[in-house]
Formats: C-alpha cells, sequence, structure tokens
C-alpha cells in the first residue's frame, strides 16, 4: 500500500457475495474484502430475512482499495469479468433481488466512472443481451454474519464453492494474473 494515498471504498452486488469476496480478496490493491447487505429498508437484516426477498437488499462485498495500486475503474472491470450483469435478479442458479447486479457507488466520481465502464462494455457487445446493472448511490452497508466472511477460503471443500466459485476465481485468475496479490 503506498502510504500517500488515501484508501477508497466501493460497495459492489453480483451475485452471491461469497464468489466476489474470494476474488477481490486476491486482488492487488485490495486492502478489505466484507460481505454483508445494502440497498434495503430493514435495519440491520439477517441472511434469513434478505433470503425471504422482502428486505429489498442486495448481498454485496464492500471493497476497500488502496487506488494509488489500483483504480476503481480496474475494480469494475474485474466485476464485469466475474458476473453476467445482463441477468436482473439472478445469477446463475442464484434467483431473486438479493442477486442483482448493482454498484452501489460512493461519490460522483465513481458514479461517473461506472456510467462510463458500463458503456464502453455495452459498446463492446460482450453480452448477447444489455446490460442491467443497477447504479445507486451508497447508502448504508451491514456485513454479513461471521460465517460468511471468508467463506470460500475456510470452505474451498464445499459443494458450491467447488461448482460455483472456484470456477469463478480460475477465471479470474487466467484473465487478471499480472494483478494477483503475492502470496
Amino acid at each position: 500500500m503506498t502510504p500517500n494515498n488515501r484508501l477508497q471504498t466501493t460497495t459492489l452486488g453480483g451475485g452471491c457475495f461469497w464468489c466476489l469476496e474470494a476474488v477481490y480478496d486476491e486482488l492487488k490493491g485490495v486492502v478489505d474484502v466484507v460481505s454483508g447487505y445494502s440497498g434495503g429498508h430493514v435495519p440491520n437484516p439477517t441472511y434469513e430475512q434478505v433470503c425471504t426477498k422482502k428486505t429489498g437488499h442486495a448481498e454485496v462485498v464492500q471493497i476497500t482499495f488502496d487506488p494509488g495500486v489500483i483504480s476503481f475503474e480496474e475494480i469494475l472491470k474485474v466485476f464485469f469479468t466475474i458476473h453476467d450483469p445482463t441477468t436482473p435478479n439472478r445469477q446463475g442458479n442464484d434467483v431473486g433481488p438479493q442477486y442483482r447486479s448493482v454498484i452501489f457507488y460512493h461519490d460522483e466520481e465513481q458514479k461517473a466512472t461506472a456510467q462510463r465502464v458500463i458503456r464502453e462494455m455495452e459498446a463492446a457487445g460482450l453480452w448477447p443481451a444489455p446490460i442491467v446493472t443497477e447504479l445507486a448511490p451508497f447508502d448504508v452497508f451491514y456485513p454479513a454474519e461471521d460465517y460468511h466472511q471468508e467463506y470460500f477460503r475456510r470452505n474451498p471443500r464445499a459443494m458450491y464453492c467447488q461448482v460455483v466459485i472456484a470456477p469463478k476465481v480460475n477465471k479470474f485468475r487466467q484473465k487478471f494474473m499480472h494483478k494477483l496479490k503475492a502470496n
């Protein structure tokens, strides 16, 4: 981390937070990743409440990063590589508004960068359908329960981890090998 740069935060939802956390934990310049909930109307929701699809929350990760090492634009390029931004309220077999693709921007600069990256992705025609990623101002973040934190690292042999998360992590590693943290 470069001591002269101020750390920044972003909050992203792209399906199951376990998948996003597993990828961003390995990204150079990312200082911290916390799984949680954002974008809803129920204070301090539990996982069980969010799963009812009635709280309005999305499963998200809150990422603290060093912009001297990695830019917000690079964070977003990883984001758009590891999930399908064209399916509203779903990622694969995970269905419901809690799995929506969403960027909760923390300031106007993040909003403008996200809008530009989405336009560039659309223009590149990378997906057969339009990008439906929601852009919303960040309001509040509620960390998920402890058992959700570092889930992939702690449960690599769990079936969901092997079938869903590991392929996303491998895809990320192949495409962004030059951006991986040194072990």
